[in-house]
């Protein structure tokens, strides 16, 4: 019997996606029981609004941008088919139906983890699926019913906090901030002319 693939699934809308996603996402797959992540593009976050998001496939070109050149990272458009708005717990349904030979293992920062109660049928994905969590520095303890959960794995990832907004707003503001994105997708940003005003 050939081994399950464990896939760990990091959700996001990548607008733009930076080096904090890039260094979490590395630091995860090469630290843990994890054969690949895959960078999951979410469309429609339904805590988000849709109008400040760049088109569905610019956010996914960037993504590839970024990873292509590593074969544990993969983007992923999975949600681009789904209703939207995207609730986790629909896409992670539709994955395990449609790749019944993985695994599949969410990972979110402790800041998504101690909002999780907000999430739609969040009971299902403490249930169904492991769930490792990455530290945020602005956040501090965790609900007591998280403490000890054999689903949830708290990691000491370094503390990334970068945020797309920043970057947004930086560039906006006419900022040079090439370093907070990989080169490619700082290129291609340049390139379009994206977040030029807001």
């Amino acid at each position: 019997m050939t081994k399950q693939n464990n896939i760990g699934l990091y959700f996001g809308t990548f607008n733009p996606v930076h080096i904090g996603h890039l260094a979490i996402a590395n630091y995860i797959v090469e630290s843990n029981d994890l054969d690949e992540i895959w960078m999951v593009i979410t469309p429609h976050n339904p805590f988000k609004k849709k109008k400040t998001l760049l088109d569905d496939y610019q956010r996914l070109h960037m993504v590839h941008l970024a990873t292509d050149d590593y074969d544990k990272i993969k983007a992923s458009n999975i949600e681009f088919g789904l209703p939207q708005p995207n609730y986790t717990v629909n896409t992670l349904a539709h994955l395990s139906e449609k790749y019944p030979d993985k695994e599949f293992t969410l990972i979110m920062g402790a800041d998504n983890l101690k909002s999780l109660h907000k999430w739609k049928n969040y009971k299902v994905l403490l249930e169904d699926y492991n769930i490792i969590v990455y530290p945020r520095a602005t956040i501090g303890e965790l609900p007591k019913e998280f403490e000890n959960h054999p689903k949830i794995q708290l990691i000491l990832a370094p503390i990334m906090e970068i945020s797309s907004t920043m970057i947004r707003n930086g560039i906006a503001e006419g900022k040079d901030l090439r370093y907070f994105m990989h080169h490619q997708v700082q290129e291609y940003v340049q390139e379009m002319h994206f977040y030029k005003s807001l």
